[in-house]
């Protein structure tokens, strides 16, 4: 038995699967033996009996002996070894832009011409190739990214927003792409912001049966595409030229959207994703018949053939989905197959359906491109700054186009720890990383590049899944899940390839459990943090852990006072987020005692803020909410970190968490628009003229203290 323990350990370290891991510092934890096969299963491995683990073992053990070049080659530019290749090899490289660069290993072997190799090919994703003298040939992809990721400015500050929370007076019941760009141009010219975070904009998965849309912007149908329901109808050139009877038309349709933003800004309503999605599909399809002018058919055509088979499958998918309903693993008579003959025929069955789609996704890029121009004119020297998601539905445009690339039977999610004892299984399938490196990891080149084509910086959520992710077989609890690796090297290359064509800055979202290794990974690469300052502490100096003063805090990162997940500053300062998560019945403890240490920890910042000169007549003064928001703000300041966000919210004193982990049906989730102290919602009118969000911005905005 323990031979056999032995040999499938072996067997899952060859595929990057941990049969143990370290939840805290000299604790180990031992995955099950079920878990390790299931995860091996999910990868084409059959694990399950001793014979079957000797022979997978004696497929891997030929395979390495006769393969010439792994599957993808990552080099750094100006650095980085060639695989060994056996004397007399001749080896050259098809760049992507069609050039031959012959290979010079005569001398003195691979080793040699990988000293110059890095330095002589350009970046980009090429084509390896060599014949070595006993016969076998190979080809691989060859990955030449840039050393490190492009710099940030030297010191930036910006907002961070849920664009759906944000609407105007021209709004059809969430915030859309024009809020977006009005933001970003205001704010840039008001108070020299870099940037405006906003959440993933990542097409949604539709309701089935009459149920709601998922409303989380983190479990999106794809990835890849945004979600036309950010579109502002009224921006598409084609809708000024409606006439007659469509016109008409459009014209009730804008009212029902006026009723719809009145619900939500004065009627105390949540945003109906799906009410608005429906009466802008309603009103995009007579758009859809206006003509286009011959410069706007050529730029539809020009992103059509851009874009390729992922736009057709994209589009395909949401037209069958219209047909058959979203779980395309129900989908009748071979339409689960994207490349099946049946899927061939819906496709020019469904050409209308799917030609209204590409068109969506158009106008989509259209309008995330006005955003971006904005807030480049406005003079940031940022930009938007959007956010992918860790993951997608196991029921979406992704998963069916790609299947080759998920893990089937697989989620991803987090084993337990000191705030999730029982784990978490976030639903969401995950990348096989045989399946990247076979294929040069072209599904996350085209994720990135999709995402960065109108941008000035990206969030990576879970940062730390480039490393590896908690896989979780399906049925199972998170507690038995185990780690599958992943190729940082070629994962932060490509992210870092893609980040320098777009010029864009990257953030990772690293809070939490962090491997050893992979902070400091990241940094070097260029790649920014995420420091929230309620879990900034001196954990150093023991269980006690006082905040950590500014100075200490690291330079490479984005600096915030909350975020999404998280309470409000302002229901931090105040408490009243404990009493939320008792009325929700999240609290592990009775309330007075977490109330107790809720108010200890508070009392700790007040205190060192009072010692920095931040927070004038003490920590026991008598200090109205505003002036606490503001030392919290004046903190950020005084760290090194590169950029500094401000959670809009908390600029006008907002209290209401747009998202409580752990909820579901319990707390509105995603649905909650942008609210003043007394949570009445705030259009963006309203919001540029608030006194409160213009005081702390003046200070945020303020050059800093030579």
């Amino acid at each position: 038995m323990a031979d056999v323990l032995t040999a499938r350990a072996r067997l899952a370290a060859l595929h990057g699967i941990a049969t143990s891991y370290s939840p805290a510092p000299g604790r180990s934890v031992e995955v099950p033996e079920d878990t390790v096969v299931a995860v091996l299963a999910a990868l084409g491995v059959d694990a399950a009996t001793p014979a079957s683990v000797r022979d997978a073992l004696a497929v891997h053990e030929e395979a390495a002996r006769r393969r010439l070049l792994p599957a993808t080659v990552v080099l750094r530019e100006g650095r980085g070894a060639l695989p060994a290749l056996p004397p007399g090899t001749e080896a050259c490289v098809e760049t992507e832009d069609g050039a031959v660069v012959v290979l010079d290993l005569a001398a003195g072997g691979a080793e040699a011409a990988s000293a110059h190799a890095p330095g002589a090919l350009p970046l980009g994703t090429h084509l390896l190739r060599a014949h070595a003298p006993d016969g076998r040939s190979a080809a691989a992809h060859l990955i030449v990214a840039p050393d490190r990721l492009p710099a940030p400015p030297a010191r930036g500050h910006g907002f961070l927003v849920q664009l759906y929370s944000l609407l105007s007076a021209h709004s059809w019941g969430m915030g859309d792409l024009g809020d977006l760009a009005a933001l970003a141009a205001w704010s840039g010219r008001a108070f020299g912001t870099d940037f405006v975070q906003v959440n993933p904009l990542h097409a949604a998965v539709p309701g089935a049966g009459g149920a709601p849309t998922d409303p989380s912007p983190y479990r999106p149908s794809s990835r890849r595409f945004p979600d036309p329901v950010h579109l502002r109808v009224a921006d598409v050139p084609e809708f000024a030229l409606l006439t007659g009877e469509a016109r008409e038309r459009a014209g009730q349709l804008l009212g029902r959207a006026a009723a719809l933003r009145d619900a939500v800004l004065h009627k105390g309503e949540l945003i109906d994703r799906d009410a608005v999605w429906e009466l802008k599909r309603r009103a995009l399809e007579l758009v859809r018949t206006v003509p286009l002018a011959p410069a706007r058919r050529a730029a539809y055509e020009a992103f059509v053939a851009e874009q390729g088979r992922a736009l057709d499958d994209h589009c395909a998918w949401n037209a069958l989905a219209e047909v058959h309903g979203p779980h395309w693993r129900s989908w009748p008579g071979g339409l689960a197959d994207p490349r099946s003959a049946r899927t061939a025929r819906a496709r020019t069955e469904l050409a209308g359906r799917i030609g209204f789609h590409r068109w969506l996704a158009w106008l989509t890029d259209q309008q995330l491109a006005a955003a971006q121009r904005a807030a480049r004119a406005a003079g940031m020297r940022i930009g938007l700054v959007h956010d992918l998601a860790v993951g997608v539905h196991p029921s979406g445009a992704d998963t069916w186009a790609q299947q080759d690339a998920y893990a089937a039977g697989m989620s991803v999610g987090a084993p337990p720890d000191a705030f999730s004892p029982r784990g978490q299984d976030w639903g969401l399938p995950p990348w096989r990383p045989d399946a990247l490196e076979a294929g040069g990891y072209r599904p996350y080149r085209e994720l990135l590049r999709g995402l960065l084509r109108h941008a000035g910086g990206l969030r990576v959520d879970h940062v730390m899944g480039l490393f590896r992710l908690w896989w979780v077989p399906q049925g199972e609890e998170p507690t038995r899940g185990t780690y599958v690796r992943y190729d940082p090297e070629a994962m932060l290359g490509v992210l870092a390839l893609e980040a320098h064509r777009a010029g864009a800055t990257v953030v990772g979202e690293d809070l939490g459990t962090v491997e050893p290794g992979v902070r400091e990974a990241l940094a070097e690469r260029g790649v920014l943090g995420t420091s929230v300052l309620w879990f900034e502490r001196d954990y150093a100096t023991g269980a006690a852990a006082p905040p950590l003063p500014p100075g200490r805090w690291r330079a490479g990162c984005l600096a915030t006072a909350t975020t999404h997940d998280l309470p409000s500053t302002a229901a931090r300062l105040t408490g009243d987020h404990v009493g939320l998560r008792h009325r929700l019945g999240l609290l592990t403890r009775p309330l007075a005692e977490e109330q107790r240490e809720d108010a200890r920890e508070t009392g700790e910042w007040l205190e060192l803020f009072t010692r920095l000169g931040l927070l004038p007549g003490g920590p026991h003064g008598e200090h109205g909410e505003e002036a606490l928001v503001l030392a919290v703000h004046r903190y950020l300041l005084r760290t090194p970190a590169r950029l500094v966000g401000v959670w809009l919210p908390d600029a006008v004193g907002d209290r209401r968490p747009q998202n409580v982990p752990g909820t579901w049906d319990q707390y509105p989730n995603w649905r909650l628009p942008v609210a003043g102290p007394d949570g009445r919602p705030l259009s963006l009118e309203e919001l540029t003229a608030s006194p409160r969000l213009r005081v702390l911005m003046a200070e945020v905005a303020a050059p800093a203290e030579p």
